[in-house]
């Protein structure tokens, strides 16, 4: 047996376990520290800070009485307050009975500290969640600049030798005899490309040191990879980013539309694709798999999909951002992340769409490593959704996450009482059950979908 030959395979896996022990830390301690922050503000003494579970590898007490502490099992943190039994902020029977004859000392408790208290400090961890989530995009938002108008052309994809006349810098004014109309008018611009002529090389007219001349180049929208979708067919046969597919089971490609209408047409069936990639050309059998895509109404379609991102035969030229329509950008990220995710599960509990769209700590992991392999910006993006998408599920009305205790404290604002010890342990032995069976479910789908 070669042991080299594991060498690599082994590399892999370390590399997508770094990635996902760096993800959800920065998302675990942003959210921790929004309950630990937050509730020091509101005056509730917080006794540990912990980032991970199990034994302690690193431990500091600070001035405040606080431990910072890392531990072993990365997948998770938690604060406890004063007057908490555990990570999952039970009540403490004992401290809080010791605590009762001092006001000073109850007042400073989790379960002593009056209801707005509580409940900011437990919804500030979400909170911090989307607050970090919107910085993210809008800081890519403010990275990458707006799109130039008229649209004008910046970096050139690396594609096969054509007749390329196109240069940096060139606006386009037509594009196979079809004027290009505002990019951002998805309505007009949706018609123009479909109005124009699937031929290569592409006549394009455009305006070059102030003058109009008429060019040659590729198709708009050539059949080149400008992203990998992670767990995906593609992924898995090896594509990369600045692939182009030439062919397909021998049929030539002009277009990525092409492209696409042959992946549906094969209905799951393999296909052997034509791939060039740094000037060769290597041989590549995939069989595309059936996706459930999220629509601009909320709905969700199933398509065959290999898993691929396609675009411009050239990176449009941007300027740059303003704060303002970058916030918003990045706010309206936020908002569309939660959208599409609530939306999913309302499909997936009616059975509209498959459950295997829910992954567990494998799926997210193999997610990880596959955008930190795609570059800086993608994995951090990645970490803003996924942030996004905790702060979402800790606010589900589930007893032991956040949404269960808020769900707590509007009863005892309705009732003028909180709910008795009793019912609150049942409660939370509930709510441990169904997360830890929801944990097992998404592990079952990271196995066997």
């Amino acid at each position: 047996m070669d042991l080299l030959a594991f060498v690599p395979q082994f590399g892999g896996f370390l590399y997508t376990v770094a990635s996902f022990v760096v993800a959800l830390s920065v998302i675990v301690a942003v959210h921790e520290y929004g309950h630990y922050i937050v509730g020091r503000w509101s005056g509730i003494h917080a006794e540990v800070f912990s980032l991970g579970f199990g034994p302690v590898l690193w431990s500091r007490m600070d001035k405040r009485g606080t431990r910072w502490q890392v531990a072993a099992l990365p997948f998770g943190g938690y604060v406890k307050f004063l007057g908490d039994v555990d990570a999952a902020s039970g009540k403490d029977a004992a401290a809080m009975e010791a605590a009762a004859a001092d006001p000073e000392a109850l007042r400073r408790t989790m379960h002593g500290a009056p209801l707005w208290a509580r409940a900011a400090t437990v919804a500030a961890g979400p909170v911090f969640n989307f607050a970090m989530s919107a910085i993210i995009f809008t800081a890519v938002a403010l990275s990458q600049g707006t799109m130039r108008e008229p649209l004008t052309i910046g970096e050139l994809a690396p594609l096969p030798a054509i007749e390329n006349g196109l240069q940096q810098g060139d606006e386009l004014v037509s594009a196979g005899g079809v004027a290009v109309p505002n990019y951002l008018d998805s309505a007009a611009w949706e018609a123009f490309r479909d109005a124009i002529p699937q031929e290569q090389p592409l006549e394009y007219v455009v305006r070059r040191d102030g003058a109009e001349t008429t060019v040659s180049g590729p198709y708009l929208y050539p059949p080149y990879v400008r992203g990998v979708v992670p767990r995906s067919a593609a992924s898995d046969a090896g594509l990369q980013q600045e692939d182009v597919i030439v062919a397909v089971d021998g049929a030539p490609l002009v277009s990525f539309d092409q492209l696409k209408q042959l992946v549906e047409a094969a209905d799951g069936k393999v296909l052997v694709l034509d791939v060039w990639r740094g000037g060769e050309t290597v041989e590549m059998a995939l069989a595309p798999r059936r996706t459930d895509e999220a629509q601009p109404d909320g709905s969700f379609a199933t398509r065959w999909r290999i898993g691929i991102v396609g675009g411009l035969a050239f990176t449009p030229a941007t300027e740059p951002a303003g704060f303002g329509e970058s916030l918003a950008a990045g706010s309206y990220q936020v908002w569309a992340v939660i959208e599409t995710s609530l939306s999913g599960l309302k499909h997936m509990i009616s059975g509209a769409i498959s459950t295997c769209n829910l992954s567990g700590p494998i799926g997210i992991a193999e997610t990880s490593g596959a955008m930190a392999s795609q570059g800086a910006e993608s994995f951090i993006r990645f970490i803003a959704v996924l942030s996004t998408a905790v702060g979402l599920l800790n606010l589900f009305p589930v007893p032991a996450l956040d949404g269960g205790h808020l769900m707590f404290y509007a009863y005892e604002a309705v009732a003028g009482r909180p709910p008795s010890d009793r019912a609150v342990r049942v409660l939370m032995s509930l709510g441990i059950a169904i997360v830890l069976s929801l944990m097992v479910f998404a592990l079952g789908n990271d196995l066997f979908c």
